[in-house]
């Protein structure tokens, strides 16, 4: 473990230490880095957000996605970021395995960082919100790798944050085929069709999508679902062609039937990869429609205030 040297970053209600590329696992001798964001002035133990980057498993880093300083260090929150293996490099399950070694680790170094371990959420867009909810849902013992480090540590969390994720891999392409025309957010994008031997859905399974659908079913993390769940805040924009807002309402209606706790936000006109923009929720609020779901109550549909980055933030507060 390396020494503790932060970089200092400045410009911020309060400071902020980046402690950058500790490696946190090693998998077949390749190295992982993780960067770690602190509030300088906030008392220990601090409540985690491990943030997983999106990038269709193919590619991105721990670098990818909102300023983690503002996005939520400033605001009192360890912040923490990783690299996982990506599809060119070990297929499924190998990113999965990472980030469920990384929720370990992150105990495992709470008291050297000021952790509270008992206070970990995940966040994470695109591929990465699908991690993260496969994580959150998978049993323990499942996706652990079979060389598990720090293997006396639990890799449960108590909140996830989730954008526009794939729940549903075989699902995928009718419902990018149902989505009907709509004024496209400008700077979103779309995909080609999951069946495709070279989608990005295919080469993180290691194959064609329609050879493998055993695998496609251990992918999805709506399969996991049930009674227990950490609580869940599900994003996605009304206008996301890449993966259609049908994926995260699939996971809601999921949650919602097991009892437990989770709440969608439907945004209206935003595409995909919004959550990489610092500035997505600046300038005229989008409407939104909210749907809500608790133990033990039917579901909501509530009046939807202007949704933000301090929307999430509430979020992880109310639950870490």
């Amino acid at each position: 473990m390396p020494a503790f040297s932060p970089l200092i970053l400045r410009g911020f209600p309060c400071r902020v230490s980046r402690i950058e590329s500790v490696v946190y696992a090693s998998p077949q001798g390749n190295p992982l880095p993780a960067d770690i964001y602190l509030p300088d002035k906030e008392e220990r133990p601090l409540p985690v957000i491990l943030w997983l980057h999106g990038g269709g498993w193919r590619s991105g880093d721990r670098r990818s996605g909102p300023d983690l300083a503002r996005f939520f260090t400033e605001r009192g929150f360890a912040m923490v970021s990783i690299d996982y293996r990506l599809s060119d490099e070990a297929v499924f399950p190998a990113a999965v395995e990472d980030v469920k070694t990384a929720i370990r680790w992150i105990r495992s170094v709470a008291g050297q960082y000021g952790f509270d371990p008992n206070r970990i959420g995940l966040w994470g867009s695109s591929a990465g919100g699908h991690l993260a909810a496969l994580a959150a849902l998978s049993n323990p013992g499942t996706f652990e790798g079979p060389d598990s480090e720090y293997a006396g540590f639990s890799s449960k969390v108590q909140a996830v944050a989730v954008g526009y994720p794939v729940v549903d891999f075989l699902q995928l392409d009718a419902h990018r085929n149902a989505m009907p025309p709509l004024d496209i957010d400008p700077r979103a994008f779309t995909l080609p069709p999951a069946s495709d031997s070279d989608s990005f859905e295919s080469r993180f399974l290691g194959a064609p999508l329609l050879s493998v659908p055993h695998l496609a079913a251990q992918a999805n993390p709506v399969e996991y679902v049930k009674p227990g769940a950490p609580p869940f805040l599900l994003l996605h924009g009304t206008s996301d062609g890449a993966v259609p807002p049908m994926q995260s309402a699939l996971l809601f209606d999921a949650l919602a039937a097991a009892g437990n706790n989770t709440t969608m936000l439907l945004i209206d006109g935003l595409g995909h990869s919004f959550l990489n923009r610092n500035d997505w929720d600046q300038g005229p609020s989008r409407a939104a429609e909210i749907r809500e779901a608790r133990p033990d109550e039917p579901e909501r549909r509530v009046p939807c205030p202007p949704v933000t980055f301090g929307t999430i933030e509430l979020f992880f507060k109310r639950h870490l």
